[in-house]
């Protein structure tokens, strides 16, 4: 059975999308044909088997080797899951029980920027009826979000360092992938061991996020909803169910705007590099980067 030869474990929002595709590119490199498959991230076929609520695409090992049955001549075999890093404690045994070869690649953002990129998903993708500001998050609930919690990167990295061994993880910088996109995706193919002179097409930018300009209008075009639910039976019989959906995605698209026009304050962007200011101090010196950058305001 073929397996990945490298994982990228993490992190979410730091362009994995865009790195999966560029990899996808190269003809020496297979990718999953899912990204994010998200089996190694926990005992999937277990929690299944005692919850039938949990929907997860890939639950068994027998399933996830299927992903790689199109393997050819490729030298490098790949997936993708940026959360591996994130649920480090029972991904980490995992990946050693399944993938032991395997190379880790980690791409780390500024984790201002990484938690204020995945605020806005939030709220485009009303994945919850309320989220709140990430002053308030940081105020009364920061060792419950998600959305923060994923940008301390420090205790994560240093457990799949101390848990594979410092050669077996390599860190990438999304700063580096945006000013240097060709040499970034040069440096990984490299440390993949393929052909490092490969030239992806970096012009390609994936996931441009949009926003909404009106969330109550967005919650009711994107959550399911009485009033929702009242217009698609009502529209059921009169117009066929791709147009219906096409009509829903021109109204979210009506009701967006570029995430450029929605700028993070002075105020709450300084409250973030407190809030991360440690994290990021330790994480400089076990990586051996300069990060003073994102103690910026």
């Amino acid at each position: 059975m073929k397996l990945p030869t490298f994982l990228i474990v993490g992190v979410q929002k730091a362009g994995t999308t865009s790195i999966y595709n560029y990899l996808e590119e190269h003809p020496q490199v297979y990718m999953s044909p899912i990204k994010e498959t998200n089996f190694l991230e926990r005992d999937w076929e277990r929690l299944v088997a005692e919850n039938s609520k949990i929907k997860n695409r890939i639950s068994s090992f027998d399933d996830y080797g299927k992903l790689f049955t199109g393997v050819q001549d490729e030298i490098a075999i790949g997936e993708a899951s940026p959360n591996y890093i994130f649920h480090y404690e029972s991904s980490a045994p995992r990946i050693q029980k399944y993938t032991p070869d395997a190379q880790l690649i980690v791409v780390l953002r500024n984790p201002v920027e990484r938690a204020y990129s995945d605020y806005l998903m939030h709220l485009r993708d009303a994945i919850s009826s309320e989220v709140r500001t990430l002053s308030e998050q940081i105020e009364h609930s920061s060792h419950k979000s998600f959305i923060l919690r994923k940008g301390l990167y420090y205790t994560p990295l240093k457990y799949y360092i101390d848990f594979f061994g410092a050669e077996k993880v390599k860190v990438f910088l999304y700063d580096d992938l945006c000013n240097h996109a060709q040499k970034f995706m040069s440096d990984m193919y490299e440390y993949i061991g393929v052909d490092k002179n490969f030239t992806a097409n970096v012009s390609k930018k994936t996931q441009q996020a949009k926003i909404p300009k009106n969330q109550t209008i967005n919650n009711l075009l994107q959550r399911k909803n009485p009033i929702r639910t009242l217009a698609a039976t009502a529209l059921k019989t009169l117009i066929p169910l791709d147009a219906r959906q096409e009509l829903r995605s021109r109204l979210i698209r009506l009701n967006s705007q570029d995430k450029s026009q929605v700028s993070l304050s002075p105020e709450e962007r300084q409250k973030l590099i407190d809030f991360y200011r440690e994290d990021i101090l330790n994480l400089q010196d076990l990586i051996n980067r300069d990060l003073s950058s994102w103690l910026n305001n």
